[in-house]
C-alpha cells in the first residue's frame, strides 16, 4: 500500500511538472482543453468527455445574466415551436385530470376533428400503449401526440355516449400556433383582445381582430397581456405603431457593439390612433408585452392598469451552432420612450429567481402602496407623468390581486380538479342542448340558476370526498359560480368562450371599463 501511493503521488507530482513546464500561452481555453484530455487519459472510468461539456454549457451562461441560455440540440425543435407559426400534431388542446388525457378543445379544421374527436373526449391509449392513469407529464403527453406531418398516431377514445373504446387513427398535419386567446365586442363599444405569447404570427392575428372588432363598433379597445412572457420584439413594435400619431418613439435598444443600436418611431401608418386603449398587465407580463405598454405609457397614449410588471429590459438574440443546438444570448438593453430601462437587478447576489415570490411576501400583489420604486430613475412621460425604470411598468390603475371567495372549502375542491372534472362530466351530459349557444355569454342563458348549479357542484365534491361546509361555501358563492360557468362555456366554445364569461367577474376588466366609461384615457391626466 505505501509503495501504491507512492507512486500515484510521483505521478502527480510528475503530471504538475509538466504542466508548469508548457504554461507558454496559458489561458483559460487552453486550461479547458487540458482538463479534459487529463481526464480522457487518466480518469478511473471511461468517460464521454463531450457529455461532460454538453452538461456544463448552461451552468457557463447562468454567469452572464437570467436570459442568456443554451438549448440542447434535442430541446430546440419544441422550443422554437412556442414562438414559431406551426408545429406538427393532432390539433388538440388538453390538460391532465385524475392521470387522464381530457381533450379541451379541438382546433377547427385540424385532423382530430376531421375524423370526429371532440371537446371533452378523454385519451386512454396512444398506438395500443395505455397512457391512462400512468401519470404521464404533459411534455411527455406531446412528444407522443406531435410528430412530422403526415406520420399517423392511435387514439383508444373513451366517450360516455359509447359503452366501448372509440377507436380513431389521426394523421398529423400542420396546426397554428395562434396569439390570440378571445377577440369579442363587449359593452359600450369597447373590443377585447387577449394576447398569449408575441409569437410569429402574432401582428397579423392582432390586426385581423382589430380590424373585425372595429368593424363591428369597437371604438375603444382592452388590450389583455397579463400572463404574456413576451417573444418576438418586433410584433410588439408593429402593434405600438397602429395606435401611435407619426414620429412617437417606440422602443430603443443599446448594447455593447454599436452597430446593433438603433431607436425605432411611428411612421403614423396606424389603423388606431384615434381610439382609447387600455393595456392590462400582470407580474408575469414580461420582454414585449413591457415593450408594448411602455410605448402605450410613456406617450401618454393609454393607461396601464393591473399590477407591475416581471420587469425584462434585455433583447436576446438566438444563434444556432452546428449541431442543431443553440445559443439565446443577450445582445442588448432595450429602453422604453422616456429613456428608462425596466430590467429588474440581476446583480451577483440577488436571487433572481425568488423575485416574485418577494413581491408576494412584501405585500406588493395586494397593495399598491407596497410597491418599491428606485427614485433614481425617475423618468417622465409625454405629458409630464413620473414613471420610473429599474423594474417592470408600474400601472397607472392598480388592481390589487383577487382573494376574495378563496376558502379552505374552495382550496380542496381546486387541488382535487373537481371543478374541471364536474364542468366535464356536466358538459357531457348537456353538450347537444349547449351547443344551441353562439357563444360564451348566450351560453349562460341555458344554464341552471347559480343556486341550482351551485348546489349540484356540491353534491359532486361530496360524492368525490370533499363534505359540504356551507359557511366556507358560502364565502366562495360566486368563486365557485362564476368557475363553473367559466369552464362550461371553455367545454362548448373553447378559450374565447371561457373568457366571454368570466371576465365579467374579472376585477382587473371591470377596472379597465370603468376607466374608459369615465374618460380616464383622454390626456393629459391630472393626478
Amino acid at each position: 500500500m505505501p509503495l501504491a501511493l507512492a507512486v500515484a503521488l510521483v505521478g502527480g507530482m510528475w503530471i504538475g511538472k509538466t504542466l508548469f513546464n508548457n504554461h507558454h500561452g496559458w489561458n483559460s481555453r487552453t486550461k479547458l482543453d487540458t482538463i479534459l484530455e487529463l481526464i480522457d487519459k487518466n480518469y478511473v472510468d471511461e468517460v464521454d468527455t463531450d457529455s461532460i461539456l454538453e452538461a456544463s454549457f448552461s451552468g457557463l451562461m447562468s454567469h452572464l445574466d437570467p436570459h442568456s441560455v443554451y438549448i440542447p440540440a434535442s430541446d430546440l425543435q419544441s422550443v422554437n415551436e412556442e414562438l414559431e407559426g406551426s408545429f406538427s400534431g393532432i390539433g388538440i388542446s388538453f390538460n391532465m385530470l385524475g392521470d387522464t388525457i381530457n381533450v379541451l378543445e379541438v382546433i377547427s379544421g385540424g385532423p382530430s376533428e376531421k375524423v370526429g374527436i371532440l371537446p371533452g373526449d378523454r385519451i386512454i391509449t396512444i398506438d395500443d400503449s395505455i397512457v391512462a392513469g400512468q401519470s404521464w407529464a404533459n411534455a411527455k403527453v406531446m412528444k407522443h401526440l406531435r410528430g412530422p406531418k403526415g406520420t399517423t398516431v392511435k387514439l383508444g377514445i373513451k366517450r360516455p355516449t359509447a359503452k366501448e373504446l372509440l377507436p380513431y387513427e389521426v394523421t398529423r398535419d400542420d396546426i397554428p400556433v395562434t396569439s390570440i386567446d378571445a377577440a369579442y365586442m363587449m359593452d359600450n363599444g369597447i373590443g377585447y383582445v387577449k394576447i398569449n405569447k408575441f409569437g410569429a404570427t402574432t401582428y397579423s392575428e392582432f390586426l385581423t381582430s382589430m380590424v373585425t372588432l372595429m368593424a363591428d363598433g369597437a371604438d375603444k379597445f382592452i388590450i389583455d397581456l397579463r400572463g404574456n412572457g413576451g417573444g418576438f420584439m418586433d410584433h410588439a413594435v408593429l402593434m405600438a405603431n397602429e395606435f401611435l400619431p407619426a414620429g412617437s418613439p417606440i422602443v430603443s435598444i443599446k448594447g455593447k457593439n454599436s452597430s446593433r443600436d438603433n431607436a425605432t418611431f411611428s411612421d403614423g401608418s396606424g389603423s388606431f390612433k384615434d381610439s382609447e386603449v387600455i393595456v392590462l398587465l400582470d407580474e408575469i407580463s414580461a420582454s414585449a408585452s413591457e415593450i408594448f405598454a411602455g410605448a402605450m405609457q410613456d406617450n401618454d397614449r393609454g393607461l396601464i392598469v393591473g399590477r407591475r410588471s416581471f420587469g425584462k429590459g434585455l433583447v436576446q438574440n438566438q444563434l444556432e451552432l452546428p449541431d442543431s443546438s443553440a445559443l439565446r444570448l443577450t445582445i442588448a438593453r432595450y429602453y422604453t420612450p422616456s429613456g428608462r430601462c425596466i430590467q429588474k437587478t440581476y446583480a451577483p447576489g440577488v436571487d433572481y429567481e425568488r423575485e416574485l415570490l418577494n413581491r408576494y411576501e412584501h405585500g406588493e400583489l395586494y397593495s399598491a402602496d407596497s410597491i418599491k420604486q428606485d427614485k433614481s430613475m425617475e423618468y417622465t412621460t409625454l405629458h409630464g407623468r413620473t414613471v420610473y425604470g429599474g423594474g417592470g411598468i408600474t400601472p397607472d390603475i392598480f388592481v390589487a390581486n383577487d382573494t376574495t371567495g378563496i376558502t379552505s372549502y374552495y382550496i380542496n375542491v381546486v387541488n382535487a380538479g373537481l371543478i374541471q372534472k364536474y364542468t366535464f362530466a356536466y358538459t357531457d351530459r348537456e353538450r347537444e342542448r349547449l351547443s344551441e349557444s353562439t357563444d360564451g355569454r348566450s351560453l349562460l342563458a341555458l344554464l341552471p340558476d347559480d343556486d341550482t348549479l351551485l348546489q349540484d357542484f356540491v353534491s359532486y365534491a361530496q360524492k368525490n370526498g370533499i363534505a359540504p361546509r356551507w359557511y366556507y361555501i358560502n364565502i366562495s358563492r360566486d368563486l365557485l359560480v362564476n368557475s363553473l360557468k367559466a369552464m362550461i362555456a371553455r367545454n362548448i366554445h373553447g378559450v374565447q368562450g371561457y373568457y366571454e364569461v368570466i371576465n365579467d367577474s374579472d376585477p382587473t376588466v371591470i377596472s379597465a371599463l370603468e376607466a374608459l366609461d369615465a374618460g380616464k384615457t383622454v390626456f393629459p391626466i391630472t393626478k
